[in-house]
């Protein structure tokens, strides 16, 4: 018989780094799982993208085992790791913080494509663009 998933939680843990402190350790806690267990799973599967805060979905079994799944960074986040800029504006689109090229935004897209709902990659360009100008970070050819 087939395990059944209890519960899913969904996280944003900066890679290699996730500790049994909180926010893991308060999350995951009352689920019953085995935090030391998780944490270094995580740990071992993202150490080659360290420094990047990445969103990962934990499927928790009636048996306290789990499964997890591990997406793309936030679009916020890889925009402004390009714009070389610590945080979007706070008035939005009316006050510019910083740009980004056209082929960084290509590259952003490409690296989110499998997470968005888009078939191509100019689909992918135009949704990342629109995330972008939200932040008040323009695209420039």
């Amino acid at each position: 018989m087939a395990k059944e998933v209890v519960k899913k939680i969904k996280l944003q843990i900066a890679a290699g780094k996730a500790t049994p402190a909180p926010p893991v350790g308060t999350v995951l806690g009352p689920a019953g799982i085995n935090l030391q267990d998780f944490c270094t799973k995580y740990n071992d599967a993202t150490k080659d993208k360290m420094g990047d805060i990445l969103p990962v979905e934990i499927s928790i079994y009636d048996d306290r085992s789990f499964d997890f799944v591990i997406k793309t960074p936030p679009a916020a986040f890889l925009i402004m790791k390009a714009a070389n800029v610590k945080k979007g504006s706070s008035k939005g689109s009316s006050e510019i913080v910083g740009s980004i090229t056209r082929d960084q935004l290509r590259q952003i897209a490409e690296t989110k494509l499998p997470d968005l709902n888009a078939y191509t990659v100019e689909e992918a360009m135009k949704i990342v663009e629109g995330t972008a100008r939200n932040m008040g970070i323009t695209v420039v050819d």
